[in-house]
């Protein structure tokens, strides 16, 4: 009776501590050696439950003689732990006991080599599985097609597949997915063309397959095709079209999936999070946070990461904070999503006070939590604890530094003033630093002044990258800066005969839930035409109040009234003017639309902004900077106009209604934050801008 209550007591335990207890009710009882019991306790404990297979090693280890079942359970646990080479030892130790092992142990060790993606291992275990007669069994062959891929070789997972005699159609999912793991598209295609027949795993392998492949073209053909779509065929889908950029499809498909049925899980609501984000779309994913609480998704870190990555791409800090103060198990994940968020928003203070709350709460940080909290130092002018913790990062983490925490270190010296420093830091690199690092030290130059180093690295990247544009860009705007006009001529005539063109810079802002992009100069659309005519009134205004145009930032050699034509119609401030025309006056209460008007205004009245942040995309469209610049304020913000202009936008929304303009969301992406861009600068859009804590640095310098 007490091996019958132990059973059925196990099959109600939820939780580690209920099984402990369990446990001593059985040592009480003494059903604690009875191998059935002992059996139930061993998988509940390696395979239930997470994070408990030290236990399940302490009660394998107090059996005298376990039999097969209890070395393949513990194999399993190891297979799906973070220690799969361990299943190696416990399969020693079986053949040790003379234990004979059957066709599950040889599938669950396999699986354990498929996370290890060790081709040598899976070629002995496979010898010993023909040794003991198993491997015709089709559970060995399949796992040995995928141990094979995973260990790169798509020639040893074919020859094992051509050699099974009827294969079904686990088998042939697993040559699909070892040939598309292997970067064979077309032998996956021609494979499942010819698979007498299919099941929707079959087409979520392609279409992940493809996916992973950049073949957007070719997944999104193959999603239609798929005759009963399931939640992973529409999730694979959605993120697809995230990582492509396809974000206003993300959103197509997110509702069209809600239509057809399929309630959205936590990967369906990550990957349209992730959308949200990268496009600004704040209203939008208020929404679907407002879903989170509704459908008890709260609870998942994922999601929660999720969102405190969206609010803080948003400007919403607050909300990120709160959202970051709920999760109850806080991973190296969410503690470096909230350091990112302080560090792209210039709270690198912060974020470092955060980063050693993280060391306090014993989560170790990984090479991507050292990236975060440099960009924080670099961004906020910490230059001695960005070293301090470069150093530890090395020195008691033992984490090699990569490319990213290099380029971290360049920026770091970089946006400091230290020029020197910065170069001397890439030639003492242990690995070869590649166009990334000397651009962000380019870049550095152009903010510096720095014309002789920055000929000097200009020829580096010319010999790696020598057709990015934006390099030509970066050199010269510094020309511009330095007044040297033939030289910017030489440089533009360069770009010309090697056929370079400059990618336009761009600005969005989301109104009523729809998010709309602008570009200086494109007047071809009704939206366009609303701000460039807002745009005008607004400058009209200010003239007849005095106002004269900064034209200092355009770095062409123009007459002074088109410098002023180009300097007033940014697409920043034409977003912003788009935004005063469609927005209730009473929304310009919320953060993130008084900081737009008030920057906006700033941009006008004063010389030097005040503080200002700008968002800039990479012509290679890979890399974002961010850039907050505390500055000298030379003119007293006009607070009665602002006054004004809130008056009669109330009148002019009293008078009639807001027009609807329901224009599908920006196919444009909004990547996450990097080192410095180094083509922030650029020759027609350019905020060319020297905080006072880098003059202090430059003088202490000289």
């Amino acid at each position: 009776m007490s091996e019958m209550r132990c059973v059925s007591l196990l099959e109600k335990c939820r939780s580690l501590n209920c099984l402990l207890q369990i446990h001593g009710y059985a040592i009480k009882t003494g059903c604690d050696t009875d191998p059935f019991v002992l059996s139930k306790f061993l998988l509940f404990s390696a395979i239930t439950f997470s994070d408990t297979m030290d236990y399940a090693c302490l009660l394998f280890r107090s059996v005298p003689q376990p039999d097969g079942f209890m070395f393949n359970t513990v194999i399993r646990g190891f297979s799906e732990s973070n220690m799969p080479y361990q299943s190696i030892s416990t399969y020693a130790q079986m053949q040790k006991q003379g234990v004979k092992p059957d066709s599950f142990t040889f599938a669950f060790l396999l699986k354990s080599l498929i996370n290890c993606g060790s081709l040598n291992a899976s070629r002995q275990v496979h010898c010993h599985a023909m040794k003991h007669g198993l491997d015709p069994h089709i559970f060995v062959r399949t796992s040995l097609i995928t141990a094979y891929a995973a260990g790169g070789s798509i020639v040893c997972a074919r020859q094992v597949f051509d050699e099974m005699r009827v294969p079904n159609v686990v088998s042939y999912n697993a040559m699909l997915s070892a040939c598309l793991r292997c970067s064979e598209v077309d032998e996956a295609r021609r494979i499942f063309d010819q698979m007498p027949w299919l099941n929707v795993t079959s087409w979520n392998i392609v279409l992940s397959g493809y996916m992973d492949a950049n073949e957007f073209e070719l997944a999104s053909r193959l999603f239609y095709d798929i005759p009963r779509k399931d939640l992973v065929s529409w999730n694979t889908m959605i993120i697809g079209c995230v990582q492509a950029g396809k974000l206003k499809l993300a959103f197509e498909l997110f509702e069209e999936m809600r239509l057809d049925g399929f309630s959205p899980n936590e990967v369906s609501i990550t990957g349209v999070l992730s959308a949200c984000s990268q496009m600004g779309a704040l209203e939008f994913g208020k929404m679907i946070h407002g879903y989170i609480d509704k459908a008890g998704f709260s609870h998942i870190v994922t999601v929660n990461n999720a969102l405190i990555d969206l609010y803080g791409k948003c400007g919403n800090i607050n909300m990120a904070s709160h959202v970051f103060d709920k999760i109850m198990n806080k991973g190296v994940i969410s503690w470096t999503v909230m350091i990112e968020v302080l560090a792209m928003h210039g709270h690198g203070v912060e974020a470092v006070e955060l980063f050693y709350k993280m060391l306090e709460s014993g989560v170790e940080p990984d090479g991507v939590t050292f990236v975060a909290i440099l960009y924080a130092c670099s961004h906020a002018g910490l230059t001695q604890e960005g070293v301090e913790l470069f150093n530890m990062m090395k020195d008691c983490y033992h984490i090699e530094a990569s490319m990213e925490h290099y380029g971290c270190m360049v920026d770091l010296y970089g946006r400091a003033g230290f020029l020197d420093c910065a170069f001397e830091f890439i030639t003492h690199m242990p690995i070869k630093p590649n166009a990334v690092i000397w651009r962000t030290l380019l870049g550095a130059c152009s903010i510096h002044g720095d014309v002789i180093l920055a000929e000097h690295v200009k020829k580096r990247l010319s010999e790696i990258d020598p057709e990015n544009s934006s390099d030509y860009i970066l050199l010269s705007n510094i020309y511009a800066i330095a007044g040297k006009w033939r030289d910017v001529a030489v440089v533009r005539k360069s770009m010309a005969e090697r056929k370079m063109r400059k990618t336009p810079g761009w600005s969005m802002i989301e109104v009523d839930k729809v998010v709309f992009s602008f570009v200086a100069g494109d007047k071809r659309n009704p939206v366009a035409e609303v701000a460039y005519e807002k745009l005008s009134e607004i400058i009209n205004r200010l003239r007849s109040e005095g106002y004269v145009a900064d034209v200092g930032p355009v770095l062409h050699d123009i007459e002074a009234e088109d410098k002023e034509d180009s300097v007033s119609h940014h697409s920043e401030k034409l977003a912003i003017a788009f935004g005063m025309a469609r927005l209730h006056p009473e929304r310009y209460t919320d953060d993130r639309s008084r900081n737009h008007l008030m920057g906006f205004l700033n941009n006008f009245y004063l010389s030097h902004l005040l503080i200002r942040r700008v968002y800039l995309l990479d012509p290679g469209g890979t890399s974002w900077g961010f850039y907050c610049c505390s500055l000298v304020v030379r003119t007293r913000f006009p607070w009665t106009l602002f006054r004004e202009l809130r008056n009669a936008a109330r009148e002019e929304s009293n008078m009639k209604q807001r027009a609807s303009v329901k224009l599908p969301y920006s196919d444009s992406r909004e990547a996450s934050i990097g080192p410095t861009n180094a083509t922030g600068n650029t020759l027609h859009e350019t905020d060319h801008l020297e905080s006072a804590t880098v003059k202090e640095q430059r003088a202490i310098c000289n």
